[in-house]
């Protein structure tokens, strides 16, 4: 199973993954210049890791995260998230116009609901039982 992972996040990779890892480190690059967001870069540059290289891990959502997870994500979405989700949808769009880009599309278009509420996720392993965290 590691192997088919690994040739699936190449092809990931190759296809979208860097584009949308691009830009979600401009989109924290630009949350670290204004000191006040901050923790909004780190989720950007958490979910930019995981964008780049998805095959193998997941997200769940931290028990821990309250209230201001939630107002963030609402801000999260007004700035950022939406021209992240629009990415999502235009590579989508792009790669279930072949063939091979069907399952990748499906992918991205699983990855919106991240790219519009990163804060109180947190990326796993699959292999790691979520018990474990």
């Amino acid at each position: 199973m590691k192997v088919i992972g690994f040739v699936l996040n190449v092809l990931w990779l190759l296809l979208c993954g860097i584009w949308m890892a691009i830009g979600y480190a401009v989109a924290g690059i630009i949350c670290c210049i204004l000191i006040v967001t901050i923790p909004f870069g780190i989720a950007s540059f958490r979910i930019a890791g995981y964008v780049l290289w998805p095959f193998g891990r997941t997200t769940v959502e931290k028990p821990d995260a309250g209230a201001p997870s939630c107002v963030g994500n609402v801000i999260w979405i007004v700035f950022a998230g939406w021209w992240l989700a629009l990415g999502h949808i235009a590579t989508a769009i792009a790669l279930a116009i072949t063939i091979i880009g069907i399952p990748f599309a499906w992918a991205n278009l699983k990855l919106i609901p991240i790219s519009l509420m990163p804060l109180g996720r947190e990326v796993v392993s699959t292999d790691q039982k979520f018990g474990a965290r």
